[in-house]
Formats: C-alpha cells, sequence, structure tokens
C-alpha cells in the first residue's frame, strides 16, 4: 500500500457498547452497491417500522444474496460490518479465490479474491466516480487501468513472526494471525534495500531502507513516473516542488527533465526517507526534511512551474493546497491512493483556481480494494 499508507495497522479501536451485541447473528440479505473500504452495503430489518440497519458486508458482490454474519456491532450502533459467510445466489462474477487463506475469518489482507479482476477495476471505479462526484462535485467517466501482475506483485510485505519460523496475516480488523505459508500477492522481494525504476524516460537506481516507504506493485513507479511526466511536460530550465518526496522517485526524473538550468526540491517528512533521497538524488537537488506544511511556511516562497504531490492516506489537506497555490504553477500532479480524501483536495484546489483537467486510475493493488489515481490539476485563465 502507499505509504503503508495509513501508519496504523487499520485494526478498530476498543468500542464502548450500545446495547445488546448482535456479533454472530445471521441475516440473509440483498447485496446493495460497492463502498469505499473493500465491502459493500446491505440492510436488514430492524424492530423500529421502515428503519433498516446499515450492514458494510465484505466477501459479497452487488446484486448477490447472501447470508451475512455480523463481525462487528450492537443495538444501538448506527451500522454494523459483517462477512457474507454463503452465498444464495451468485454474482456472474464471482470466481473461486485464488488463495486458499482468502474469505471470511481467514487472512484480511485481500478484499476482492472472489471478484474477477476485469469486475473489480470497475468497482473501483465505481467507487472513484462516486468519491469524485460526492466530494467533489464532478462527474466523470472513470476506467481503472490493468497493471499486471495481479499476482506475485508486491515488493514488500510485513508478516506477523510466529514460532517454528513461520509466518502469518491478521485477520481483518483484528489481532488474530493467520498462518500463512505461501502469500500469493508477496512479489518475493522483502528484503530489498535498492530498487531500479526503468521508464520511457530513462533509469534510476533507489536506496530504500528495508521498512522505508515504496510503491508496493513492481510496476507502480515505472507507472506513476511515466504518467506524471506525460502529464506535467515538464521543459528544461523550469522549477519544481516535489512534495512527500519519499526517497526521490519523481524528483529523480523530474532533474532528468529540468536540466541544470532547472531546480527541483523535494520535501519529505521521513528521516529516513530523506536520507535515501540525499543519495538517490543528484546535487543539484535540493533535499528538505520537515513536515510539508511546515516547509512550505516558512520556505521556498517563490514561485515554481510545477508541483508533484504524493501524499500519505488522509490526502493534502487545505493548508497545504493554500500553500501550493500561493507558488502559482502552471500545474500540478497529485498521486493519490485514497479516492475521497482526493477528492476533498482537487475541491479546494478548483476553489483556489485550479480545476482537474484530466484523471488516470490504476490497479496497482489488484485483489484489494485500493486503487492508485493520478490527477492533473492546471491553473484557470
Amino acid at each position: 500500500m502507499s505509504r503503508g499508507r495509513s501508519r496504523t495497522s487499520g485494526r478498530p479501536r476498543e468500542r464502548v457498547a450500545r446495547g445488546a451485541s448482535r456479533v454472530g447473528a445471521r441475516y440473509e440479505v440483498e447485496v446493495g452497491p460497492v463502498a469505499h473500504g473493500g465491502h459493500c452495503v446491505a440492510r436488514v430489518p430492524t424492530d423500529e417500522p421502515g428503519r433498516d440497519r446499515v450492514v458494510f458486508v465484505r466477501h459479497a458482490l452487488p446484486g448477490e444474496r447472501v447470508v451475512v454474519e455480523v463481525t462487528e456491532g450492537s443495538d444501538g450502533d448506527r451500522f454494523w460490518r459483517g462477512d457474507a459467510v454463503s452465498v444464495v445466489t451468485p454474482s456472474p462474477d464471482r470466481v473461486p479465490a485464488p488463495c486458499p487463506y482468502a474469505g471470511p475469518g481467514a487472512c484480511g489482507g485481500c478484499d476482492f479474491q472472489h471478484v474477477d479482476p476485469v469486475a473489480q477495476r470497475g468497482l473501483k471505479a465505481t467507487v472513484v466516480r462516486e468519491q469524485l462526484h460526492r466530494l467533489a462535485g464532478l462527474d466523470l467517466g472513470v476506467v481503472v487501468e490493468e497493471v499486471p501482475p495481479t499476482l506475485r506483485w508486491r515488493t514488500r510485505m510485513r508478516y506477523v513472526a510466529l514460532p517454528e519460523g513461520r509466518r502469518g496475516l491478521h485477520v481483518h480488523r483484528s489481532d488474530e494471525v493467520v498462518l500463512v505459508d505461501d502469500c500469493l500477492i508477496d512479489a518475493g522481494a522483502s528484503e530489498r534495500d535498492r530498487e531500479t525504476v526503468a521508464t520511457a524516460y530513462g533509469s534510476h537506481d533507489f536506496a530504500v531502507v528495508p521498512d522505508g516507504f515504496w510503491q508496493s506493485h513492481v510496476e507502480a513507479p515505472r507507472v506513476l513516473v511515466e504518467t506524471v511526466l506525460g502529464m506535467l511536460r515538464p521543459e528544461p530550465g523550469e522549477r519544481v516542488l516535489d512534495l512527500y518526496a519519499g526517497v526521490g522517485l519523481f524528483a529523480a526524473f523530474l532533474a532528468d527533465a529540468v536540466g541544470e538550468t532547472g531546480r527541483v526540491v523535494a520535501v519529505e517528512g521521513s528521516h529516513l526517507a530523506s536520507r535515501d533521497a540525499r543519495a538517490n538524488l543528484p546535487p543539484g537537488v535540493r533535499v528538505e526534511h520537515g513536515p510539508v506544511e511546515r516547509v512550505l511556511a516558512s520556505a521556498y516562497d517563490e514561485p515554481f512551474d510545477l508541483v508533484v504531490l504524493d501524499p500519505p492516506r488522509e490526502g493534502a489537506r487545505r493548508p497545504v493546497v493554500e500553500q501550493i497555490v500561493d507558488r502559482a504553477p502552471r500545474a500540478v500532479a497529485y498521486v493519490a491512493c485514497d479516492p475521497a480524501a482526493l477528492a476533498r483536495d482537487l475541491a479546494t484546489f478548483a476553489e483556489l483556481g485550479y480545476p482537474l483537467t484530466d484523471l488516470r486510475a490504476f490497479d496497482v493493488f489488484p485483489m484489494t480494494h485500493h486503487v492508485e489515481c493520478v490527477a492533473l490539476l492546471a491553473r484557470s485563465s
């Protein structure tokens, strides 16, 4: 996942009981639309006439009829969570999961093992489109592009160490661990400390600490670099800000494009990533360590021609967007792993005179609900 992409485990906080627990209760339901987060929406009747309880159901597909078992929820909660433990009427997009550890109560790493890969991309496109409409007022046709491979794609894995040298992965939203002998999305490169990225714009080697941030999919660095440079079309002599720069992936290729007469400033909050970026980038690239909002509030307040930002899952947020707009770039390339955070920031950019002019989405997290987008924002006349 991008930047982890949240530094948290994704498991639930301690909850205060709001009534009798419904955990373990089963209901036969009609499955509704896909929702952001790797689940679908279903409803079960309550004792209150005309009021149904929303249940976010994993391992289901829109239009199916399934038996859902509640995994989180009590009578006083606004919604419950659950797993589809049996399928009464399957979707034509349902397929046997290639991984033996996928399914209710099993490994929580993949959301869509039960979905045909083409349909997975359709579900993700639906989520991106809905978030853009709801949070940014945009009505766009969205296509999520395939990025092979769909298995053996993940370059870095975090396993739970188990006795006798074995390893496991967590159940969804749980501290419980499932023994995993062979994870089918693991590309077998968890201990890499160097990465080579060969693109249409050239090739670079990158040092990356074992726990440092690096795009997960084996092809993601190439695809994203080519997309960002293709959208921005940097020219020799231009000035570029690379925000949330990581170990310098985009900055390295941007420096090639703007040449010795140009300028690239890379800003990164992680000390280790900043250290790696200094080793990876040519001497002419300035690497600034510090939180992006704080750095921009106190430095580099001169005009820049281009900005690239690849923020964590929560997005850039208004203070950073305002600082970017204050530099008056001709264009901004925004790389995002969370469509809701992207949509919120796009709304802010548009409000400040930088409407969306292009959007591409990539399936660089196959078998999961995650999707990577690259948005181009251009200064309006």
